[in-house]
């Protein structure tokens, strides 16, 4: 039974732990593959677009993130939501929020698929992206293709959520894993075949994730967890009204680290050219394999800590939060020696077809440990739903894109960009470190309890 999953052994050794050994354990093995193949990813595209074409892709990549985030919050409600209704044995209400939740972002997707082809067929995405028309005469049709098979995995992708609310993120990291693979044979078939376009990678890359979820909803339930198969007739407004309240919340934060993290691409095509993007994505590809070893910790402990916390068991979050230290402190190690011999490493992998400036890998390497160290205090705090605060630091994002501008204009120099981008992380990093240690004493009040 699900149930069983979060009763604790009479040793005093939760299955929470277990399963978190595990989910790490697995998802390794898992990130790992995604890993080898997004680095076998960037010489192939590399070879089928070249430097121009490559960059422009990179920035509509970034583009499509910000659908991604489209579902307002909703999967990371579902997941908080599911994973207390299990805590409590509450299985038919777990069930209910399943339902109600996809019914919700079925009912979301619709209208903004609608909404987004009119901008891309009535507006000027030429200016918008700094693209000669020229050069990519395809690229109306490539954005209508992308944004319709993206909005489609935007509903398919509920699935991961829902085992990361079983507490098996290691599946979830199997679905992004199979769909990045898919899209890797099906790019090398394109180049091998002669067939490499810009609209055909463009197609080929935003249609496989959905060949790995459709087949995935069908095995889970309709195979694996009948019990908690979607149903029309157990949607109910209030639990869709619930998770959406919780998941608007996590919409925030989310759209608020799209706007910090995720524009790069956007702001350096724009401010200086869609070549500039390809060395900054190689060198963000090549050290974000950092941000993959602590996503692939950090990421179960999300839902195990709502789990811990819903039970009262602080014990075992200061246990973790102990782990984490020791964790962080490795990743920053490990940063410096990828920065020491990242010259040699880009000369292994992409060869003499892109140069990246060292300046760009080391204001690259502090950007992603600044981030790690954010994230690190944020998975704990939002497992126990502790988002106000968060929620007021969004507010750093008004004069992120402002401060990036004026930068890159007053110095024409995109490590400036860079820098401006590592200052927007501090002030999150310092709040959510404060308030994770505040509830961790047991100190925390009003502002910083919730």
């Amino acid at each position: 039974m699900i149930q069983d999953l979060h009763r604790l052994t009479a040793k005093g050794i939760s299955r929470r732990s277990r399963y978190l050994l595990v989910n790490i354990t697995a998802s390794f093995v898992v990130k790992g593959w995604a890993a080898l193949v997004i680095l076998l990813m960037v010489p192939l595209t590399l070879d089928c677009l070249g430097t121009y074409q490559n960059g422009v892709w990179l920035t509509i990549s970034s583009l499509l993130v910000w659908i991604d985030q489209m579902d307002i919050g909703l999967g990371n409600g579902l997941r908080n939501k599911l994973a207390t209704h299990l805590a409590h044995n509450e299985l038919q209400e777990a069930r209910k929020v399943i339902s109600s939740t996809f019914s919700m972002l079925t009912c979301i997707v619709f209208p903004l698929l609608l909404l987004l082809l009119l901008l891309v067929w009535e507006t000027d995405v030429y200016g918008f992206l700094n693209v000669t028309p020229e050069r990519i005469p395809e690229l109306r049709t490539a954005l209508a293709c992308a944004v319709t098979l993206v909005c489609l995995t935007l509903v398919l992708k509920l699935v991961g959520n829902v085992y990361m609310g079983l507490q098996l993120p290691a599946v979830s990291n199997l679905l992004m894993a199979l769909g990045q693979t898919l899209a890797l044979i099906g790019t090398w078939l394109l180049y091998t075949t002669g067939h490499a376009t810009f609209l055909n990678v463009v197609a080929v890359n935003t249609a496989a994730p959905i060949l790995a979820y459709l087949p995935a909803n069908l095995y889970t339930f309709r195979m694996r967890y009948p019990q908690l198969c979607p149903s029309l007739r157990l949607v109910d407004l209030h639990a869709a009204l619930e998770t959406t309240e919780l998941g608007f919340r996590f919409f925030w934060l989310q759209v608020s680290s799209v706007v910090q993290f995720m524009t790069a691409n956007i702001l350096i095509s724009k401010f200086f050219s869609p070549e500039t993007v390809t060395p900054y994505q190689i060198a963000y590809r090549y050290l974000s394999l950092m941000l993959v070893v602590f996503t692939i910790v950090c990421m179960p402990f999300w839902t195990a800590t709502t789990d811990a916390y819903e039970r009262g068991d602080m014990t075992w979050i200061r246990a973790a939060n102990r782990r984490m230290s020791l964790m962080t402190a490795g990743i920053g190690v490990a940063l410096c020696l990828m920065v020491a011999v990242s010259p040699w490493v880009y000369a292994v992998w992409i060869g003499d077809s892109c140069q990246i400036p060292f300046g760009m890998t080391v204001m690259t390497a502090l950007y992603i440990y600044l981030m790690i160290l954010s994230l690190r205090y944020a998975y704990f705090l939002n497992g126990i739903g502790a988002l106000r605060l968060q929620l007021y630091l969004t507010s750093v994002t008004i004069v992120y894109i402002p401060l990036a501008w004026y930068a890159s204009h007053t110095t024409h120099d995109v490590l400036w960009l860079l820098a401006v981008m590592c200052l927007c992380i501090v002030p999150s990093l310092v709040v959510n470190m404060i308030q994770f240690h505040k509830i961790l004493k047991g100190s925390a009040k009003g502002i910083w309890r919730r």
